[in-house]
C-alpha cells in the first residue's frame, strides 16, 4: 500500500512539473518522476490484486488493470487530438489523487500481513476482503502454513533467483516480459501515426481512432474470458494474432517498395495495426503481468518484481529507441522481425508457461519453485 501511495505522489509531482514547465528541464523532471511512479505500479498493482483476489476470480480482475490502462491511454490519445499538452498533463493528476485517497480505505494485502507477522490484521484484512458472512479457516490455513514454510527459508537476495530453486520462475517471468516488448508492441502504439503516414495513408489520426476502437472491446473480452479460457489458450491466441499483425505491416511496405498497388499496401497496413493491437490487447497485454504477479513466492517478491519490470521497461526503451533507426534500415524487415518474435511467443508458451487458472498462490509457487515444493508438487 506504501508503494502505491508513493508511486501516486511522483507521478502527481511529474505532471505539475509539466503543466508548469518553464524549460526542457522541467519536463525531462516531471517525465522521470512519472516513469519512476508507473514503474512501481506496474509491479505493485497486479501483485496487490492477485494477492487479495479468491482463486476462482484472480485472472479476470488481474486483467482489469490492464483494461483501465487501456482505456486510460485510449482516452489520452482522444483527449490529446483536442486540447494542448499542459491541460492534458494536468488531467493526469486526477486519477493520481483518486487513487491515493482511495488508499486510505483500502485493505493491506492479506499475505503480506502473514509474511510480516501481522496474524490478527492478516485475518482482519482477509476477513473483510471475502466478506463477514464468508469462513476463511481453509484459506487463512492455506496461507499461515504457506507463510511458515517461507520464514523457514533463508533472507532472499537478488542472486537468489539464479538459484535452481527459483530459475523455472524466472526464467517464465522474463521471458514472457522479453517477449512481450520484443515482438514490436511499444513501436507500433508510439509511432502508430507515423507508420500509417509511412504505409501511404494521407494522415494517421483515423487509423489511431481506430486501433483505439479495437483495442477496448478486446481488452474487455480478455478480462471475460481469462478465468475460463485460461491463460495459456488466450497468450497462444494472442501471440498468434501479433504476429500475423506484423507480417501484414511489414507486407504493406513491401507492397509500396514494389509498387504493387496503393489501395493492396493501405488495406494490408490498416488490417495488421488492427489485428495486432486487437491481439495484444486480448492477451499479451495483460498476462504476462498476471503471471508474474502469481508464480513468485513473497520471499522473492521484492527481487523478482524489481528484475522483471526492470526488464520490461528496459526492453520498452529499447525498442522504442531504436524502432526509427530500423524503420529506415529496413521498413518491412523490421516487422518481419517482430512478426518472428510474436511466432518464438507461441512455442515458449508451449512449452515454458505453467497454466496457473483455478490454483491457488501457494499451489502455483510450490509447483514453479522446488525449494517450496511437497513431494505431491513434484
Amino acid at each position: 500500500m506504501q508503494a502505491m501511495a508513493i508511486s501516486d505522489l511522483l507521478c502527481i509531482f511529474g505532471y505539475l512539473l509539466i503543466t508548469f514547465s518553464q524549460n526542457f528541464w522541467w519536463l525531462d523532471i516531471g517525465r522521470f518522476s512519472i516513469g519512476c511512479g508507473i514503474g512501481l505500479l506496474s509491479y505493485v498493482v497486479p501483485v496487490y490484486i492477485s494477492e487479495i483476489t479468491p482463486k476462482n476470480l484472480r485472472g479476470g480482475f488481474a486483467t482489469v488493470n490492464q483494461f483501465m490502462i487501456c482505456c486510460g491511454a485510449s482516452l489520452a490519445y482522444v483527449l490529446g487530438t483536442f486540447i494542448t499538452w499542459r491541460t492534458l498533463a494536468i488531467i493526469g493528476v486526477a486519477p493520481c489523487l483518486l487513487q491515493l485517497v482511495g488508499l486510505l480505505v483500502t485493505p493491506e494485502s492479506p499475505r503480506w500481513l502473514a509474511r510480516f507477522g501481522h496474524p490478527g490484521a492478516f485475518e482482519a484484512a482477509l476477513q473483510k476482503l471475502r466478506g463477514k458472512g464468508t469462513d476463511i479457516s481453509d484459506e487463512a490455513t492455506g496461507i499461515k502454513d504457506f507463510t511458515e514454510k517461507l520464514q523457514q527459508l533463508p533472507k532472499s537476495k537478488m542472486l537468489d533467483l539464479f538459484q535452481k530453486d527459483y530459475i523455472r520462475a524466472v526464467t517464465v517471468g522474463v521471458g514472457l516480459m522479453v517477449l512481450q516488448q520484443f515482438g514490436g508492441v511499444n513501436a507500433i502504439c508510439f509511432y502508430a501515426s507515423e507508420i500509417f503516414v509511412s504505409a501511404g495513408f494521407s494522415s494517421g489520426n483515423t487509423g489511431m481512432l481506430a486501433m483505439v476502437a479495437v483495442q477496448i472491446p478486446m481488452t474487455g473480452l480478455g478480462v471475460i474470458l481469462m478465468d475460463k479460457a485460461g491463460r495459456r489458450p488466450l497468450l497462444m491466441v494472442s501471440a498468434a494474432g501479433t504476429c500475423l499483425g506484423c507480417l501484414l505491416v511489414g507486407l504493406s511496405f513491401l507492397a509500396k517498395e514494389h509498387h504493387w498497388g496503393k489501395d493492396l499496401n493501405l488495406v494490408l497496413a490498416l488490417a495488421g495495426i488492427l489485428i495486432f493491437g486487437g491481439s495484444f490487447s486480448l492477451g499479451m497485454g495483460g498476462i504476462p503481468w498476471v503471471i508474474m504477479s502469481e508464480i513468485f513466492p513473497i520471499n522473492m517478491k521484492g527481487a523478482a518484481g524489481s528484475l522483471v519490470t526492470l526488464v520490461s521497461w528496459l526492453g520498452s526503451w529499447i525498442v522504442s529507441y531504436a524502432f526509427n533507426f530500423l524503420l529506415v534500415w529496413n521498413s518491412y524487415g523490421t516487422f518481419f522481425i517482430f512478426a518472428s518474435i510474436c511466432g518464438l511467443t507461441v512455442v515458449f508458451v508451449e512449452q515454458l508457461v505453467p497454466e496457473t487458472k483455478g490454483r491457488t498462490l501457494e499451489e502455483i509457487q510450490a509447483s514453479m519453485n522446488s525449494s517450496l515444493a511437497s513431494p505431491s508438487d513434484i
